[in-house]
């Protein structure tokens, strides 16, 4: 059960409470400073505006308040406004962890029994009903007035939620002044798409024993001639993967085994960048006006996610380029001169499609990847009388990025089913990779028919298998989330 001191929230555990896998709790330490920043805030703000608290918001803020207690909920009712699909449970969970734990930082004035009220709602997993729209990446507004209006009691959950509290003058903006739902998609899917990028590994070591590749491509050497972590990382695990004890076919392979360092290795790299990116959000103050008797008090524009919507846009694209790779794995085995077997894999019946399909399936879902490649930071609006003339769209880059998964997962499940039956008709059993195989093995039962016949089966199959290759491979080092200043 992690305990959040708005520091130290990691990728893993916002997975973990996504999926239920435990409760949390707010260090005793962190509610004291939250309590000294909601008094620094009543104080600061008996002699000076403060945006949100005594004044309107977007174009009305040079308005003052005359009943700023009312105001609050007027602000909640009004942007609690949204479209869309309800979002699913675990997506939920993980924006109401990466909240609680930013509110667990110095520098927000918020009322401390909203942090109680929030951890509660956690522990009874008294989800709040939160829909797709209404988010343009900066600040999630309506996802987290809604979630508001149910920590007062306005609105329902089910389960309802346990215990309810009163929102004041500087709550309520102060809740929705967070990019948190944006965030949670952003890690739920840097998540699945780590540990598919791993499970690409032993699938391309898989082709490259099928082929008997050139291990030179994953030498010490590439490591000099392409010094980049991710890069180095492929390097070694592929060496792990591939072992030695085979000579190579030819003196070069095709891009798709040769180039496999370079191009996997920027992914690897910019899946660990939009992983730093996440946790250094999900670990710092993001409210305006910031509200600290450490800091003072700053009206400021970092609930821009000008750094996520990057880190997410190259990420996708990244994904889109190795799968690119994958499918031109997948035609390399249904070709003869590689494999020194029949066409697509096929029988040898005459004119046997084999595995032709298999290819079709994985193209489709590349096409879908390239098409969710597109920037989402290329966007432009104009909101709220001219005076909000820019947005991140991470909220767009983020959902590319969770639908980006199932087309990823799909092009690897089809290099797989290619792979798995080129191995089993070459009667090969690659050493380093016999606990791979031997897994495979125990779940589909090792002996599957190699006639022309449909394949579906083989491919949803593959689809739940390569997740699991992950745990094949050497772990990837994370770092962790950095401490705020």
């Amino acid at each position: 059960m992690p305990t959040l001191d708005g520091s130290h929230l990691t990728l893993d555990e916002i997975v973990a409470v996504s999926r239920r896998a435990g409760s949390v709790a707010v260090d005793p330490g962190a509610r004291e400073r939250v309590a000294a920043s909601h008094a620094f805030a009543d104080e600061v703000a008996e002699s000076r505006p403060i945006y949100g608290r005594s004044t309107g918001v977007g174009a009305n803020r040079d308005l003052v308040l005359p009943d700023p207690d009312s105001q609050a909920l007027q602000l909640l009712r009004s942007h609690a406004t949204s479209s869309g699909e309800l979002r699913s449970a675990q997506r939920v969970r993980a924006m109401l962890v990466i909240r609680l734990n930013q509110l667990a930082t110095d520098g927000n004035g918020i009322t401390p029994s909203v942090l109680d009220a929030l951890t509660s709602m956690l522990a009874a997993d008294a989800l709040p009903p939160v829909r797709e729209g209404g988010s343009v990446g900066t600040a999630d507004l309506a996802a987290l007035a809604t979630t508001a209006l149910v920590l007062c009691g306005e609105a329902a959950s089910t389960p309802p939620v346990p215990s309810t509290t009163a929102f004041g003058p500087g709550d309520a903006l102060t809740f929705m002044s967070s990019n948190a739902a944006v965030l949670a998609d952003a890690a739920l899917a840097v998540a699945d798409l780590d540990r598919l990028a791993r499970s690409a590994l032993v699938v391309a070591a898989m082709d490259f024993a099928a082929v008997r590749g050139n291990p030179e491509a994953f030498s010490r050497a590439v490591e000099v001639a392409t010094p980049f972590p991710g890069s180095q990382w492929v390097c070694r695990t592929m060496r792990d993967l591939i072992g030695s004890d085979v000579p190579p076919a030819r003196i070069q392979d095709p891009f798709s085994l040769r180039t496999f360092p370079q191009v996997h290795g920027a992914l690897m790299d910019r899946l660990a960048f939009a992983e730093q990116v996440i946790t250094t959000m999900a670990n710092s103050p993001s409210e305006n006006p910031i509200v600290s008797a450490r800091l003072g008090v700053a009206h400021h524009g970092a609930f821009h996610a000008a750094y996520l919507v990057q880190s997410l846009d190259s990420l996708v694209l990244a994904v889109a380029q190795s799968a690119q790779l994958s499918l031109a794995r997948l035609t390399m085995l249904a070709e003869p001169a590689y494999t020194g077997l029949h066409p697509f894999l096929g029988d040898g019946t005459p004119a046997a499609s084999g595995v032709m399909i298999v290819e079709y399936s994985a193209a489709s879902a590349l096409a879908e990847l390239r098409a969710l490649a597109t920037p989402a930071g290329i966007q432009a609006v104009t909101l709220s009388r001219g005076v909000e003339e820019d947005a991140s769209f991470a909220t767009l880059a983020a959902r590319q990025a969770l639908e980006a998964v199932s087309r990823f997962r799909a092009v690897l499940a089809a290099e797989l089913v290619a792979s798995l039956r080129c191995l089993r008709m070459q009667g090969a059993r690659p050493v380093a990779l016999a606990g791979a195989l031997a897994y495979l093995d125990e779940r589909d039962g090792g002996v599957p028919d190699m006639h022309d016949r449909d394949l579906t089966s083989d491919l949803l199959l593959a689809e739940e298998l390569v997740d699991a290759l992950a745990a094949h491979v050497r772990p990837v080092q994370r770092q962790g989330a950095p401490t705020p200043a």
